[in-house]
Order: C-alpha cells, then sequence, then structure tokens
C-alpha cells in the first residue's frame, strides 16, 4: 500500500478510493486475526464487516499517532468482547454496529473494472456465480443490483445498519470480482 498516512488522511475528506483502498489491504489481516480468536469463519467475517463499518464511521477520530492496523484491530476486539458479554442476554451481532450512516463507502456514479466485467459477463454464469456466494451475500446483491433498492430500503429490508449493508455490499462485489477473475485465468 502506498503511504498509508496519505490514504488515510484521504477517507477522513471522505475519498472513496481510499475507503476501498483501506478495506482491500487490510481485510485479510483483520479477518484471519478474528478466525484464530472465534474458530468460526462467518462469525469472524460478520465481526470484521462491523468493524471495517464503525472504523469507516469514526474515521475522523483516527489518531494518526497510531497505526492504523492496531486501531482497526482494538475496534474488533471491542467488538468481540461486546459480543461475548451481551452472548447471554441474546442481543444479536447486528445491534453491536453503529447506527449512523457512512458517507458513501461505495462509488455509485463510476464503473469500476469489476463491474464492467460483471456487465459483461453471460447472465448464466454470473448468477451461478452469484449462487455460490454465502446466502447473506446473495440476498444483498440481488436486493441492491436486481431490485434496484437503495442502501436505506435494503437496510429496512434486512434489518440491518446502513453502514452494515453498505460493508456487507462492498465484500460481496470483492468475492464476486474475485469468483470472475478466477474464472477468466
Amino acid at each position: 500500500m502506498k503511504n498509508v498516512k496519505v490514504v488515510i488522511r484521504k477517507a477522513q475528506e471522505q475519498d472513496q478510493k481510499a475507503f476501498n483502498e483501506l478495506f482491500n489491504y487490510h481485510w485479510s489481516y483483520l479477518y484471519n486475526f478474528q478466525l484464530k480468536k472465534t474458530g468460526n469463519k462467518d462469525l469472524a467475517e460478520e465481526i470484521s464487516i462491523i468493524s471495517f463499518a464503525r472504523a469507516f464511521d469514526r474515521i475522523s477520530t483516527f489518531n494518526k499517532q497510531y497505526e492504523f492496523k492496531t486501531w482497526l484491530l482494538t475496534i474488533s476486539k471491542n467488538i468481540y468482547n461486546d459480543l461475548l458479554r451481551k452472548e447471554n442476554s441474546k442481543i444479536s451481532l447486528q445491534t453491536l454496529s453503529s447506527t449512523s450512516d457512512l458517507q458513501t463507502l461505495t462509488r455509485e456514479d463510476q464503473s469500476s473494472p469489476e463491474d464492467i466485467l460483471i456487465i459483461n459477463e453471460n447472465l448464466e454464469s454470473l448468477l451461478n456465480k452469484i449462487g455460490s456466494l454465502k446466502l447473506d451475500y446473495r440476498k444483498i446483491l440481488q436486493l441492491r443490483f436486481f431490485d434496484g433498492l437503495s442502501y436505506k430500503e435494503i437496510s429496512k429490508k434486512t434489518e440491518q445498519p446502513i453502514n452494515t449493508v453498505k460493508v456487507k455490499l462492498l465484500r460481496a462485489k470483492n468475492l464476486l470480482s474475485q469468483k470472475i477473475k478466477e474464472d477468466a485465468d
């Protein structure tokens, strides 16, 4: 990754590419950390998604004296600890994420190379790739791209905070993009 401090500063200015760069660069590390901690792929993924949603929501509070990775891990550990503490009360993981809206997590007005590949892909093949994703990702992709719902509408329909919907959609698009690239190779 190029200069992390520059990318963080751009993210604090709501630069969409900076958000995506931070997400892509840190996803594997955070997910693997949580996977080791929880021993559960789905839980590790859910905690990681919520961690990124919180981090992006609170990026303006990031202190440049610290490492971004350390700050992200702290957020993730706190979410995990909150989950453990509240497990007995049957509080769902969804309620742990902040309900305030992210300004923008994905740029809607510009097609990425992955979006162009998705558009050009044979529909049947694309549907098969989407079908191989987790149910939660399939549902969010369908609601967004096939049903044309807004983030707010998806949030209401799935009863998840908007920032969680945005991060899950970004993750689903990244996984779908990987599947398309694998087939292209």
